[in-house]
């Protein structure tokens, strides 16, 4: 009887742990699939998510992200750029001023170019740039960032009713297999915290 009993149980047990497998696959294919489309549209403004910044200067997967949203801006594909971005330190300058002068030396004039420099996470990120579009009269906004990033990004804009789509950087510095698998599982890991809190 005990062996039958634990025979079943460690069925339950193996069914169980296929089903989680399977959703969380199910889920980092999402968050691949999702980044690898561009969606970007003419739109009122790029936000461009922040990352780190070392001094006066971007970080390779920050000034990745910077360019390409001056690429859509150069493009026409939107009429203003959003960095968004504080600083971890507060003698340092934030994120979106280390953006701002970037994107300036690329060419950008300096009244096509709004910043925030209260946020720290993605979703503070996105609730910044909100009221600054919402002081600005800006209605749509193409969000900018890695691809892996895309799908969390898009959900929380999405809630906070930002009119947003989507728009990867095509040169990413996560190149690397290894590189690639530690984002995704770390953004399948934050993809669920925010559906089960919110944050």
């Amino acid at each position: 009887m005990k062996s039958t009993r634990f025979r079943r149980f460690a069925r339950g047990v193996g069914f169980l742990t296929l089903a989680v497998v399977l959703w969380l696959c199910a889920v980092a294919f999402r968050i691949v699939s999702f980044g690898d489309d561009d969606r970007a549209r003419p739109s009122d403004c790029a936000i461009v998510l922040g990352a780190a910044a070392y001094g006066s200067k971007p970080s390779p997967v920050f000034a990745e992200r910077i360019n390409h949203a001056v690429a859509l801006y150069q493009s026409g594909k939107v009429k203003r750029l959003l960095f968004t971005g504080g600083s971890v330190i507060d003698a340092d300058q934030s994120e979106s001023a280390v953006a701002r002068v970037h994107a300036m030396a690329a060419g950008v004039p300096p009244e096509a170019i709004l910043t925030e420099s209260k946020s720290r996470t993605t979703e503070q990120n996105l609730q910044q740039a909100k009221n600054v579009m919402k002081k600005h009269g800006l209605k749509t906004a193409v969000i900018v960032s890695d691809p892996l990033h895309l799908k969390r990004a898009a959900s929380m804009a999405s809630d906070l009713g930002i009119d947003a789509v989507t728009s990867p950087t095509p040169t990413t510095r996560y190149r690397t297999w290894k590189v690639k698998a530690g984002f995704l599982i770390r953004e399948v890991f934050y993809l669920h915290g925010y559906w089960f809190t919110g944050k």
